[in-house]
Parts: structure tokens; sequence; C-alpha cells
């Protein structure tokens, strides 16, 4: 193997986009895929419930909801490119940082844009943003499809 592209990994769709660009890459280049997600507690849930009421969530919860996030997402990405390999890292605290940190020694990091921007984009942070600045390797971001 040449090396291994780091992907960041949310969920949303824009993150499934780069999933899918970097297995591409690593297909054609014979790296390996390794998929981080970071996860905080408390969370800030976006899913949508049916319903008036949003679940109490305590830690325990919130790292199992983000591991299998993870597990689904590995799942997705070893179905879409068979003879790559992909593996996974869960990581407690705040994405950008844990993205950068995974990115030592990689030989790209790839992560999906939202294109929030403006003061919504001020307002949530910018994962991409924080991994242009603070990794250690090549960034990729995946532009909203």
């Amino acid at each position: 193997m040449n090396g291994v592209i780091v992907v960041g990994v949310d969920g949303s769709k824009e993150s499934k986009r780069a999933v899918a660009w970097a297995m591409e890459e690593a297909a054609a280049h014979k790296d390996a895929v390794l998929l981080v997600h970071a996860w905080q507690y408390p969370a800030i849930l976006t899913m949508s419930y049916a319903g008036p009421t949003v679940p109490v969530c305590v830690r325990d919860d919130v790292e199992k909801m983000s591991r299998e996030l993870l597990d689904r997402a590995a799942g997705d990405a070893r179905a879409s490119a068979p003879g790559v390999s992909v593996s996974t890292r869960l990581l407690e605290g705040h994405a950008g940082d844990a993205l950068a940190e995974a990115s030592a020694g990689a030989r790209l990091l790839v992560v999906g844009s939202r294109g929030l921007g403006g003061f919504k984009g001020l307002l949530m942070g910018s994962v991409s943003t924080a991994c242009a600045h603070h990794a250690r390797c090549p960034v990729v971001i995946v532009p909203p499809g």
C-alpha cells in the first residue's frame, strides 16, 4: 500500500460524499482508508424526531450512537470498494482537532463541506476550515453536491 487516506465521518450526506471520493482515490492508488468520527458530550443531536420530545442521552449513549454511525459508514465503504482496506477510529473531542491529529502520517485528509459559510458557519464552526489550517498532510474538501 502506498499510504493512508483519513476521512472525517459524521453521517451527513456531505460526509458520505467525502467517503465515496476517498474510496475511489484509495482504489486508484492502492491506499488504505481510515474513517474517523469524533464525538463530544454533551452532544447536540441534529437528528429529527417524531413528536415534541427529544430523548435524554447520557454519555454512554452518545458514545454508542457514535460507534454505530462509524460502523455503518465502514460497512458502506467496504461494500463500495471491496479491495480497499478500511479501518475506523472513534475519538472523543472536537472534530477538527481529532481529524488534525489523525492526519499525522496520512497521505491525505478528506472531509466534506456543508457550505454553510457566513454567520451560520461562524456560529457552528467549520470542521473543514479547521482541517485546512491544522492538518499534518494535504487536505481535500469535497464540496456539497
